[in-house]
C-alpha cells in the first residue's frame, strides 16, 4: 500500500509509503488520500489527523510520469478531490515532515493546523521551473503567511529551502532532530484529540472565516490555469528535460 492509514485511540495517521520514489504521488494515491480524509470527516471517533512520510521523504510531489498519463480533467479528478478534502477538513490536521517536501508536499502544509519538521527536511515549490503555476491556493496563502517578496522568491525561483527557513516563514511550528519528530507529533495529536472536539472545530472555523471563499476561488482559478499550462510548450520542454535528465531551455519561448 502506497498510502497507509492507522488509528490509535482518536488519532488517525495517514502515511505516504512509496519510499523508492520519494513518496511521489500518483492519481491512485490522491484518491486514497481523499478517501481517507473524507472518511475521517464522517467518523466521530477520529478527533485529530496526522500526515507523515518515510525517513528520507515526506513527498516529492506529483509523480510526473503518472501525472502526464492522468492529467486532472475536472473537479472529480483525484488531485482536486484531495485538495478539496484537505482545505475543508474541520478536524485538527498535524504534519510531520522528514526529508523532501516538494510541490504539493509543501503547499498541503498551508492547510495543516500544526506542522513540525526534522532538521534535515527540505522544501521546494518548483512550479514555475516546470512551466506551471502554483496550486492548492498557495498563491493566496503563502504571501499572507510569509510576505509577498519571500513568497515570490519561493514560487518564482522554485529553489529549495531549509526547515529552519520554513520555520522563520511561519510554515513550520518547530524544527527538531528526526528521531524525535514522529513521537512528538503523535503526542501533539493526542493532546488535540483529548480536547473538546466542538471547541477545536469552532476555533478552526473562526480562524478561517473570511478566507474560505477566497481560498476556494483561488484554487478554482489556479486549477483552471494549471490544467491549461500542462499542455503548454514550456511544460512539455520542462517534462522532457526532466525525463531526459538534462537542463531546460526556455529561451525560445516568449
Amino acid at each position: 500500500m502506497e498510502i497507509l492509514t492507522s488509528q490509535e485511540g482518536n488519532v488517525l495517521t495517514i502515511a505516504f509509503n512509496r519510499p523508492e520514489k520519494k513518496n511521489a504521488i500518483t492519481a491512485a494515491m490522491y484518491d486514497a488520500l481523499a478517501d481517507a480524509l473524507q472518511a475521517a470527516e464522517r467518523d466521530d471517533q477520529i478527533r485529530a489527523i496526522v500526515f507523515t512520510g518515510t525517513a528520507h521523504a515526506f513527498t516529492a510531489g506529483n509523480d510526473l510520469e503518472d501525472f502526464m498519463k492522468h492529467p486532472p480533467s475536472g473537479p472529480d479528478s483525484p488531485v482536486f478531490r484531495f485538495m478539496h478534502a484537505i482545505s475543508h477538513a474541520s478536524k485538527p490536521v498535524v504534519a510531520a515532515v522528514t526529508g523532501v517536501a516538494v510541490g504539493i508536499g509543501t503547499t498541503m502544509l498551508l492547510h495543516c493546523d500544526l506542522v513540525y519538521a526534522a532538521e534535515h527536511a527540505k522544501f521546494a515549490l518548483p512550479f514555475a521551473q516546470l512551466g506551471l503555476c502554483p496550486e492548492l491556493a498557495s498563491s493566496y496563502l503563502l504571501p499572507q503567511l510569509a510576505g509577498y517578496q519571500r513568497a515570490a522568491e519561493k514560487l518564482m525561483l522554485g529553489e529549495a529551502f531549509s526547515a529552519e527557513e520554513a520555520r522563520e516563514m511561519g510554515l513550520v511550528n518547530q524544527v527538531m532532530p528526526a528521531d524525535l519528530l514522529l513521537p512528538f507529533v503523535q503526542a501533539q495529536a493526542v493532546k488535540l484529540a483529548a480536547l473538546p472536539a466542538s471547541s477545536l472545530r469552532a476555533t478552526k472555523r473562526l480562524m478561517k472565516t473570511g478566507h474560505d471563499a477566497a481560498i476556494d476561488a483561488r484554487m478554482m482559478e489556479e486549477n483552471k490555469l494549471f490544467a491549461a499550462m500542462l499542455t503548454s510548450p514550456e511544460a512539455k520542454e520542462a517534462f522532457t528535460a526532466f525525463f531526459e535528465k538534462r537542463k531546460t531551455d526556455f529561451c525560445k519561448f516568449s
